[in-house]
């Protein structure tokens, strides 16, 4: 099949590299043509485990090339994806769709044949009629179909999450677009992926539902958290407990700094505004985001708890800024919150991140990166776990500081509070 994909960010990227990689012939568009060029050349703009090989092969193979001219890749395909960016608005709960509709005016004008028009990026219910609608103004209902195909990639698992779904979900009430789409995903549902042919509306509320419930259980855990060192009691326990039961399940219950990225705090955001729009109450997320966005400040006076209440000029290591492990997505990271609050009472930060230098940080003066754990570390007075890369579960902390008055807060809880006490290291945990 000849597919066009709009937009090489996160999801348009790995979408089109994958499908490439299943033999289809894909053009990925996108209006930045510095990005366009240096994909041609190889140069990945994310940080995603195995992407930068397949994006080399399938270029070098033909199946896969990049452009700026998205009229002409309109014309030529058979299946046209939406990828880009839906952000939150500013000073708003709503998502934006300014890009949504950008890319749809251009579609409009360049239906020549038989289109399927498909949703990836995730909107709020409503939007594919609303595209729909738009098309229909200038183009003949007989000339195309719009999909709802909502992505559930996980940032650093992307490619196995595409080629080993969970499910593949396809909103449409149209037979031969859902026949289509069914052949393009037969390799993946052969390898076990579960096919879902929902309506549209049901596919767009299915992507926001999903996100939601799990930002939910990670709000939850951290509430539960909280109240664990009040009394005593490891929440790894209380984690392991509830994850045993097959009806709650592990996942998404560790305690942690909270959840961000570039999906939990817009979808539960977006979700909530659609709720009000419609006069539907959706207390349960509304606490989980509330509990999100309070738990940096807790987070916060931990810290000065630990330092004893001495922030200023204290060297203080962050290992890890990014969200989570195996990306270099900063979006929505308590880092990009804990770091300010510290350097305005005068903490003097260091940190590393196997991702390298964030650009979010360099503007403050004593914020500084270094690409060593040693460097970052050395005569630290505390050391913050902030996220769980691998690389940072098996240190000797004390060969690291130079010195034995140090702290170490594990936001990630990696460490064993026995193991660390009869090292004689200061350790506080989740």
């Amino acid at each position: 099949m000849k597919i066009c994909i709009i937009g090489t960010g996160y999801v348009g990227l790995v979408t089109g590299v994958c499908f490439s990689d299943l033999g289809h012939n894909v053009v990925c568009v996108d209006n930045n043509i510095k990005k366009i060029e240096n994909l041609k050349k190889g140069f990945i703009p994310i940080f995603e485990p195995g992407l930068d090989e397949l994006v080399k092969k399938n270029y070098k193979a033909r199946r896969l090339n990049f452009t700026t001219d998205i009229a002409y890749s309109v014309k030529k395909s058979n299946l046209v994806f939406i990828c880009v960016g839906t952000p939150t608005k500013r000073k708003s709960y709503s998502a934006d769709l300014t890009q949504i509709f950008k890319v749809v005016n251009v579609i409009s004008k360049n239906i020549n044949k038989s289109k399927i028009i498909v949703t990836k990026s995730t909107v709020p219910v409503t939007t594919g009629d609303k595209i729909e609608k738009l098309i229909s103004q200038k183009k003949s209902k007989k000339l195309f179909s719009v999909v709802s195909n909502p992505e559930f990639l996980r940032e650093g698992e992307a490619i196995r999450d595409f080629m080993y779904p969970d499910r593949i979900v396809i909103g449409t009430s149209n037979s031969k677009a859902n026949s289509l789409l069914k052949s393009l995903y037969e390799p993946i549902i052969k390898r076990g992926g579960k096919y879902l042919n929902t309506s549209r509306r049901a596919a767009e509320l299915i992507k926001y539902s999903s996100n939601s419930f799990l930002a939910t259980k990670i709000s939850f855990i951290n509430e539960i958290a909280n109240l664990c060192e009040k009394v005593n009691v490891d929440i790894q326990d209380i984690s392991v407990g509830m994850g045993l039961d097959s009806r709650i399940g592990s996942r998404f219950l560790r305690a942690g700094p909270g959840y961000g990225g570039s999906c939990f705090p817009k979808d539960t955001r977006a979700l909530l505004d659609t709720a009000k729009k419609f006069n539907s109450k959706l207390s349960i997320i509304n606490s989980a985001v509330k509990s999100n966005e309070k738990r940096n400040d807790i987070l916060f006076s931990k810290i000065k708890k630990i330092a004893k209440g001495k922030i200023f000029k204290k060297r203080i290591t962050f290992l890890g800024v990014t969200f989570k492990p195996n990306t270099d997505d900063m979006r929505e990271s308590p880092a990009l919150k804990l770091i300010p609050k510290l350097h305005k009472q005068g903490a003097k930060i260091s940190y590393y991140d196997p991702s390298g230098l964030k650009i979010s940080f360099k503007t403050y003066k004593n914020v500084i990166f270094y690409n060593k754990i040693s460097s970052a570390c050395k005569n630290s007075d505390l050391i913050i776990l902030h996220t769980e890369w691998n690389e940072f579960r098996n240190l000797n902390f004390k060969k690291l500081v130079g010195h034995n008055r140090f702290s170490v807060y594990d936001m990630r809880n990696i460490y064993s509070q026995k193991k660390m006490s009869n090292n004689g290291i200061k350790y506080f945990k989740i």
